[in-house]
């Protein structure tokens, strides 16, 4: 039995395809004129399409570490990287992608007359944005490198806008990279003025303790005043015991006793005066310590911000690339489109797939009553 149904199967299978083969081949003429006439229709029309060329670029992203004076100066810790990473290739791609890039080439090539949009009406900068993109293409490829396509009814136009985009996609990038180091030679500049006006003020403090205390040389001060006090001190002790030892003599020395006392009384006064500066000097010393301390430190800090700030500007002086081209944008020899002969099959094939579906179908429901299935009987 099931030999029996396999056979049934088999045969059943066979009648369909005779079947179709059948209804195909009664119909042949339509199907091959069909297909003829899609060849010769699709042929005019490809025929009549615009040739178009195109042109191609490519290069890779630079990484930011290039134009970082830490790392131009030698002071990083680490080497810097000559490709960008992922981060960079999409920096690049935005760029490439951005209406400043597309308005810049637009108005750089007079597009608008290239492609005959009128700039003044009022969906013209949408209209020609448009159709630039149509004819624009960045991608990333697995290496890692951009490529820039741009195609054009013109080789040479095509070559000078991949050109011109990719020269422009550089200083966009670099602008970028600028306007970083900008910001920080603007913090530099500040913190700089704000440091300066800390030195003067500290330096003001330091000219009114100097004044007030008569400290201009503490290490030098302290030894010569502390020296002379001793001495001074040593002086006196030894004319007093010499007064006392002249009075002790009787009347016979009192000249010598007048003139030790007046020795006496000098010595006396010139400890005390040096007494009262050596007050003075040490009640003023832990405040000159302090803001010498303090002004020495800003000052340190300050040739610190000044030397960056010298870096800094001379990365920004700088040319550095932000893309490494790899292949210029030559003028292409070959049009890249249409493919007419591929056009032509393909609406062949069509035509044909369609043509069969149709005539089958057509044969399959050609006795049903469409009407009563309209109205549901």
């Amino acid at each position: 039995m099931e030999h029996t149904r396999e056979n049934l199967t088999s045969s059943g299978t066979k009648t369909d395809l005779v079947d179709v083969l059948r209804t195909l081949f009664k119909w042949k003429k339509l199907i091959v004129a069909s297909c003829i006439a899609a060849g010769v229709g699709s042929a005019i029309i490809v025929l009549l399409l615009p040739v178009y060329y195109k042109a191609t670029t490519t290069f890779y992203a630079i990484s930011p570490d290039q134009s970082t004076p830490e790392l131009i100066f030698g002071e990083g810790l680490n080497a810097p990287q000559l490709y960008g990473n992922e981060n960079d290739i999409d920096r690049i791609l935005t760029i490439s992608q951005s209406d400043e890039l597309i308005d810049f080439l637009v108005d750089s090539f007079n597009l608008y007359e290239h492609y005959d949009i009128d700039p003044n009406s009022l969906r013209g900068l949408f209209y020609v944005r448009r159709q630039f993109n149509g004819l624009y293409e960045v991608t990333k490829d697995k290496r890692d490198a951009i490529q820039l396509d741009m195609e054009d009814r013109d080789p040479e136009l095509a070559a000078k806008i991949a050109t011109a985009a990719r020269f422009r996609i550089n200083e966009l990038g670099q602008a970028l990279i600028k306007k970083t180091q900008q910001r920080s030679i603007t913090t530099y500049l500040q913190t700089i003025a704000s440091k300066e006006e800390q030195l003067k003020t500290l330096s003001d403090t330091l000219e009114r303790i100097r004044r007030d205390y008569g400290i201009f040389n503490t290490e030098a001060q302290s030894e010569s005043l502390t020296s002379l006090a001793s001495s001074t001190e040593t002086q006196l002790s030894s004319h007093i015991a010499k007064l006392e030892a002249y009075k002790a003599m009787g009347n016979r020395f009192r000249d010598s006793v007048a003139i030790f006392e007046v020795r006496v009384a000098g010595l006396q006064e010139e400890l005390n005066l040096v007494n009262n500066r050596l007050a003075k000097f040490n009640e003023g010393l832990s405040s000159m310590y302090l803001y010498t301390r303090q002004y020495q430190e800003a000052n340190t800090s300050l040739s610190y911000d000044k030397e960056r700030l010298k870096q800094y500007q001379a990365a920004y002086s700088a040319d550095i690339p932000a893309l490494i081209p790899i292949e210029e944008a030559g003028v292409p020899l070959v049009k890249s489109r249409p493919l007419r002969t591929l056009l032509v099959l393909a609406a062949v094939f069509v035509t044909f797939l369609f043509t069969v579906i149709g005539v089958l179908l057509y044969e399959a429901y050609q006795d049903v009553d469409w009407k009563a299935v309209y109205q549901g009987k």
